[in-house]
């Protein structure tokens, strides 16, 4: 398939009037020409590649239904757990979401449970989840507010934040005794309990954290953790923050951050200092972060009109772009997909013109090589 784009942004820059050849699910050839009509299969007034969500509910909170996977109601701690089995695709929102250029999602289990569920990368394009899976991306966790604020769910709750983190410092402390155990040859794994291997897995980073959080000293809070149990940890949300420290900090120590939802209502507590201009505490840092639908809360469909705030902070179009595209790939870990390159994954999404530009709808995406087009 040869797919020629007048405009086309390829995840770090844009360039005009580009042949891009595509066989089976990869794209093999990417050329400058001035001859669009000679061999192109199709056209796209703007091309770009498939648009990532970090960080959503998509399949679990579902469109049109009452019934909810996102939180487990039976305890606070599920380390067993893999979003995956709740995803039903057959969810109306996934069509939605492609309409929007959404391609895939990070779909996150958890945010009343203090440890949700293993995190997955899928297609939102696939008919079923065994076709749709991509890959695991961490497990999720939460601080602040919402595992607060549980009480009337069954399991070990708590109502504070010194129980939360009391919790995960407990499961820390027996975790690391009992590897000390395994390598004095006092105790065999298989004689640990599901959670106490997770644990475990966490301290040899075998395994990581996606925190939800949204107040600065929740993130504090999290690090002291981190500084005295040396897991690996992506930080989700950080909507209050209104300073450049908790930034410069997450900078310093390399961890990156999955901002948002923007556009939603601050409907709690710890969203009184919400505002779209802490944005240019986010830019100023240099801190590695993309961005989330955090779906439903806004739409995943909406992701890409949320790169407005970030217009108005004074990022370069380009720039504001690969934050759905690049940035989200690389945070997840998706190596095959953000970018336009020979050897990536032909996820592509075609605009009827600038994608800025509120006339101008998706007419056609690229699904790993396969052609859709849509009309109204």
């Amino acid at each position: 398939m040869e797919v020629f784009a007048k405009r086309l942004f390829d995840g770090t820059s844009f360039k005009e009037n580009v042949l891009v050849s595509i066989e089976k699910q990869r794209i093999v050839g990417i050329e400058t020409t001035n001859s669009p009509q000679t061999k192109a299969d199709v056209y796209s007034n703007f091309l770009m590649p498939a648009i990532i969500d970090a960080h959503s509910h998509i399949g679990l909170e579902r469109h049109g239904e009452e019934n909810s996977d996102t939180n487990e109601k039976e305890d606070s701690v599920i380390t067993f757990g893999d979003a995956l089995d709740g995803i039903q695709m057959d969810d109306k929102s996934f069509r939605n979401a492609l309409e929007g250029g959404v391609l895939y999602s990070c779909v996150m289990h958890g945010s009343g449970n203090i440890i949700g569920s293993k995190a997955v990368v899928i297609r939102n394009f696939s008919q079923n989840t065994k076709d749709a899976f991509v890959k695991y991306a961490g497990y999720k966790a939460a601080l602040g507010y919402n595992p607060t604020t549980t009480q009337d769910w069954r399991g070990v709750r708590f109502s504070t934040r010194i129980g939360v983190l009391s919790l995960l410092r407990k499961n820390f402390l027996k975790a690391r005794n009992e590897l000390k155990l395994i390598s004095k040859g006092k105790k065999e794994e298989e004689e640990l309990s599901p959670s106490e291997l997770f644990f475990i897995k966490l301290l040899k980073k075998e395994e990581f954290l996606r925190v939800h959080l949204h107040k600065e000293d929740d993130l504090y809070a999290l690090l002291r953790l981190k500084d005295e149990f040396g897991f690996d940890c992506v930080i989700e949300h950080t909507c209050d923050f209104h300073k450049e420290t908790p930034y410069l900090e997450l900078r310093n120590r390399g961890i990156p951050v999955v901002y948002g939802p923007l556009d939603s209502f601050a409907y709690k507590e710890e969203l009184k200092h919400e505002d779209w201009r802490n944005i240019r505490f986010l830019l100023s840092s240099k801190v590695k972060f993309g961005l989330m639908s955090d779906h439903p809360v806004i739409l995943t469909q909406s992701l890409l009109l949320t790169l407005r705030w970030f217009l108005y902070a004074g990022l370069s179009e380009d720039k504001a772009l690969s934050l759905i595209t690049k940035a989200n790939a690389e945070i997840l870990g998706l190596e095959n997909l953000g970018e336009i390159k020979e050897g990536k994954l032909a996820s592509l999404v075609s605009f009827q013109g600038d994608p800025f530009n509120l006339r101008n709808r998706v007419d056609f995406i690229i699904k790993e090589g396969k052609l859709e087009e849509f009309s109204l």
